[in-house]
């Protein structure tokens, strides 16, 4: 059930970036004002990306890329924490769907029943509920501030990476397609080791790029290459933590130790049949 809710919040987050972000696009020059926001986060941010982009001779998409970076550094041990518990979590879905299977009413005391033996699988194996989510959530507030940061900071504005000006949208797309395109590899090389495939998974795959995609196209560039820059370090981690190959590995190399030492029991059996003849 954590799963499930957890791919229903992460669509939640998602609509709730377009909805600030457009917001936010569209009261940009309130970003200059007295409030807490503007005074101690915006401009305490953009002095940041300028420093930042001032070690590298104001160039602002190395500040942008090195600002990123940094955060993810930052939110290091909390991906590391949600690439455990998305392991466990892929370890333990046949048991779940098993939970599922013996209570094939709908009525609530059979929902109920099920959703308290699955919890307490769960817990049982240590899997933190909505754990996966923590990154995301985080990120949020930090793509809001990025945006009114940009939108308020004229020199950011105007600086340049390659063909595109950080201040307006990629007019070639370039960056969101990377973007979505990075987050499809996230989404396909984490549910690749996941023993059990299903509809949702499969649909959550193509429904999370074509939401980047969706958002990206209205953003600043400077924001896309902070998504694409986060999402390509996302996908070194999932290769770092959760390598789906070494994972399937690992996993046949179980199944065949237990079929060897099923063998090795009837041949053991049979040892002991043949003495007592």
């Amino acid at each position: 059930m954590e799963k499930k809710y957890s791919k229903w919040l992460k669509i939640a987050i998602m609509l709730s970036v377009i909805l600030f972000l457009t917001a936010c696009g569209s009261s940009g020059a309130e970003t200059s004002g007295d409030g807490f926001w503007s005074t101690y986060i915006i401009a305490n941010l953009s002095r940041v990306l300028l420093w930042l982009s001032g070690l590298f001779g104001n160039n602002y998409a190395m500040g942008i890329i090195v600002f990123t970076i940094i955060i993810r550094l930052l939110l290091f041990p909390l991906n590391k924490m949600q690439a455990n518990s998305t392991r466990k979590m892929q370890e333990i879905q046949p048991e779940l769907d098993a939970i599922k299977e013996k209570y094939p009413n709908k009525d609530r005391a059979s929902m109920e029943a099920m959703q308290a033996e699955q919890q307490a699988l769960m817990e049982a194996r240590g899997v933190n509920q909505f754990a996966g989510c923590l990154p995301m959530l985080i990120q949020l507030p930090v793509m809001i501030a990025l945006y009114n940061s940009i939108t308020s900071t004229q020199e950011i504005q105007q600086g340049n990476f390659f063909w595109t000006n950080l201040g307006q949208v990629d007019p070639y797309f370039i960056l969101p397609v990377i973007a979505a395109a990075l987050t499809f590899a996230n989404s396909y090389f984490t549910m690749k080791a996941n023993p059990v495939k299903n509809s949702a998974t499969t649909a959550m795959t193509y429904v999370m790029p074509a939401m980047i995609l969706f958002i990206s196209v209205g953003l600043p560039s400077a924001v896309t290459l902070y998504w694409v820059i986060s999402n390509t370090i996302t996908l070194a981690q999932t290769f770092l933590f959760n390598n789906p190959y070494k994972i399937i590995a690992e996993r046949e190399a179980k199944v065949e130790a237990e079929k060897e030492r099923q063998r090795e029991l009837r041949r053991a059996l049979k040892r002991a049949t043949k003495k007592k003849k």
